[in-house]
């Protein structure tokens, strides 16, 4: 169930991050553009998380 929430929330954020790049591209406000790549870095990070070192 973990790996399920896991992936709703990554497409959580690929879905804002698409509609604020959309909504700054069509109404010229920057703060949408930043706002959409912050969004994007949360989907990259969640898409591909961190590994653990076990060893240490």
């Amino acid at each position: 169930m973990k790996q399920f929430y896991r992936w709703i929330l990554v497409f959580v954020f690929l879905a804002a991050a698409l509609a604020s790049y959309s909504a700054g591209s069509s109404t010229g406000v920057f703060m949408f553009v930043i706002l959409g790549f912050l969004f994007e870095c949360g989907f990259w990070l969640k898409l591909f998380p961190a590994k653990k070192k076990g060893g240490e």
